[in-house]
């Protein structure tokens, strides 16, 4: 074993809200039904944050649990990173907020806004900082309170999103490597494909202007993911020099069920092996793939030593992964 000072992940918590949001609830709120929504999506729920939630009080709750469930100490952490697009204020950040909900009188703080691609940065970002000795323990979270941003009278948008929230502990540790390559892009001459104004939030009931709220060009984004994603897998693959049946799990942003479908297709990987989520939590953003690790795990599907391909995609538009060895 090469023992090296290495990041790692060594520990994962969630937080999902009480409400849940069902198809039949939505064919009481705009023109959809159960059926179109399960045949174009495979989203039967997702989770909705209360009017007084927002993302730092997802963020809290997903840190509580992280500490409740892997019998973890938070006070010596040097860095909060949180990835979210809905952040309660323009500052301070979900991530100060956090930190001094929990007292981390050490740890210095960030927001990281990319989207649905935002947790593969934290994580590459919690993995640099390590390496570099900048830092010993790094928290990062996904946070997303996408109900306050979504125009529940569009029915093709308001149908895929949900509330989430989910902490990772990330440490440097003297064992082999565990962050084996990472690949980013983007392409910011399409980003008016998906666009959310940055004063977005619906508070106590109140209706905001239509152009406020998440917008997204769902099939031209469809087109996208398909032709591009697969170069960018095949790129991080490059870099890692693996191949992809050295791969034990796929995890994709969980956007939409059949498009990972149309994906692991033509990628002629097996969908047995990809961890998604948006079953019963919808499309959450940033956390999707973190909540897909987190299920699994719960579901003991993972091993430790298991090879995971991260992968994320949405505005900016940006798209990355990174290679893990659980």
């Amino acid at each position: 074993m090469n023992n090296k000072f290495n990041a790692k992940i060594t520990g994962i918590g969630a937080y999902l809200p009480n409400k849940k949001l069902t198809n039949h609830d939505l064919e009481k709120m705009v023109d959809t039904n159960d059926e179109w929504i399960v045949r174009r999506t495979g989203i039967k729920e997702r989770r909705i944050a209360a009017e007084s939630e927002f993302a730092s009080d997802l963020a809290i709750k997903a840190v509580e649990n992280l500490i409740e469930s892997n019998n973890v100490k938070i006070n010596d952490v040097d860095m909060v990173i949180v990835t979210t697009f809905t952040p309660d204020h323009l500052t301070p950040s979900v991530a100060a907020l956090t930190q001094g909900y929990f007292n981390m009188e050490s740890a210095g703080t960030m927001d990281l806004n990319s989207a649905c691609t935002g947790f593969i940065y934290g994580l590459c970002v919690a993995d640099s900082l390590i390496m570099a000795k900048h830092s010993k323990k790094v928290l990062v979270i996904a946070a997303e309170a996408l109900s306050k941003v979504v125009d529940y009278t569009d029915r093709n948008t308001c149908i895929l999103f949900g509330d989430a929230a989910v902490a990772v502990l990330v440490e440097g540790k003297e064992e082999k490597e565990s962050f084996l390559a990472s690949y980013f892009t983007s392409d910011g001459k399409l980003a008016h494909y998906a666009t959310c104004s940055n004063l977005s939030q619906r508070v106590n009931g109140q209706k905001m202007d239509k152009e406020k709220l998440f917008q997204q060009e769902g099939r031209l984004l469809y087109e996208y993911v398909l032709k591009n994603i697969p170069v960018g897998i095949s790129k991080l693959l490059e870099k890692s020099g693996l191949v992809l049946k050295d791969i034990d799990w796929f995890v994709p942003h969980s956007a939409n069920l059949r498009m990972i479908e149309a994906l692991c297709k033509r990628m002629n990987f097996p969908i047995e092996k990809t961890l998604i989520s948006n079953e019963f939590y919808g499309n959450t953003s940033s956390a999707s793939i973190p909540l897909a690790i987190w299920k699994a795990l719960n579901e003991v599907e993972i091993k430790p030593g298991d090879k995971m391909l991260l992968y994320g995609f949405g505005g900016g538009l940006s798209h990355g992964g990174t290679i893990i060895e659980w």
